[in-house]
């Protein structure tokens, strides 16, 4: 009996901890909505927008981290609700995961989530001219590289809506890596994690670590981007921010970096409040305002 105690307690705890934050009457919320096929994949995202109003509505893409190798689009449920709150239709995305699926099917994966966006918009009342990007980590690389590859061909794959634009309005970028040349004795954790997105470390395959790292595709057409990160960040190297920030000025891109000093990887308390209104301030800036 105990031990059927103990399994149900379990059960119920992890069924708590996945369920879905609750829904504000002015959003509708939409789950597991597929935007993509690729080898069987079946890849989804879940999709928050205001309940009133015809829109069209500015977008963010919601792109969650975890090392390239793990992570779920769930994770930024709550965000896309808040967002929707303010007035915009919100969306975190399923990407396929290393060491299965290696660079660069992610940022293929991404780059079909914006086309299928474009897409899709009269349906979810889409403003296909004001579309953010953000995430935090792996998630923040990936929304950087929208950002700075706007469609690139070599990085736009097969997964559909060939004739929309992978291109981004503008992007927040939490704490993702620039240059992956720079990451190993940086990181606590690139010697494990990288080799197995890139197939090989440095020694092996350096010219993947270069062609994957935003830094090296820095262009004057790039998107207009915010960084944030932290002085005591051990994952990701706060200098990482600070490189890719001088690069897009050098570019004539706008480019802006909110350093919160003594916080990691993970932000929390106050960090993350502020991380948080930066966040919104900067979508509302340049998604919602006339610049």
């Amino acid at each position: 009996m105990r031990k059927l105690l103990l399994a149900f307690l379990i059960v119920s705890i992890s069924a708590s901890l996945s369920a879905a934050p609750p829904v504000p009457e002015s959003v509708v919320w939409e789950e597991a909505i597929e935007y993509s096929n690729p080898g069987d994949e079946h890849l989804q995202l879940n999709l928050a927008r205001p309940k009133t109003g015809d829109g069209p509505f500015p977008t963010v893409l919601c792109i969650h981290g975890g090392g390239f190798r793990a992570g779920k689009r769930e994770s930024y449920d709550t965000l896309c609700l808040k967002l929707a709150e303010r007035g915009y239709v919100a969306v975190t995305m399923t990407y396929r995961l290393a060491p299965k699926h290696k660079f660069p099917a992610a940022v293929h994966d991404t780059k079909s989530a914006v086309r299928w966006l474009r897409a899709n918009a009269a349906k979810y009342k889409i403003n296909p001219d004001k579309l953010g990007v953000t995430g935090g980590s792996a998630g923040g690389h990936l929304a950087q590289f929208l950002a700075v590859t706007a469609n690139v061909p070599q990085f736009e794959g097969t997964g559909g809506n060939a004739n929309q634009s992978s291109g981004v309005t503008c992007v927040v970028n939490v704490y993702g890596p620039s240059d992956f040349t720079k990451s190993y004795g940086k990181s606590v954790d690139a010697h494990e994690v990288l080799p197995l997105w890139f197939g090989g470390d440095l020694s092996t395959h350096k010219a993947l670590h270069i062609q994957a790292s935003p830094l090296y595709w820095v262009t004057p057409n790039a998107a207009p981007t915010l960084c944030i990160h932290g002085t005591e960040d051990k994952y990701v190297a706060h200098e990482q921010a600070v490189w890719l920030i001088d690069k897009l000025k050098a570019a004539s891109v706008e480019a802006e970096l909110l350093t919160l000093e003594g916080a990691g990887h993970g932000f929390k308390g106050a960090d993350a409040e502020k991380a948080e209104a930066a966040l919104f301030e900067y979508f509302g800036k340049h998604l919602k305002r006339s610049l």
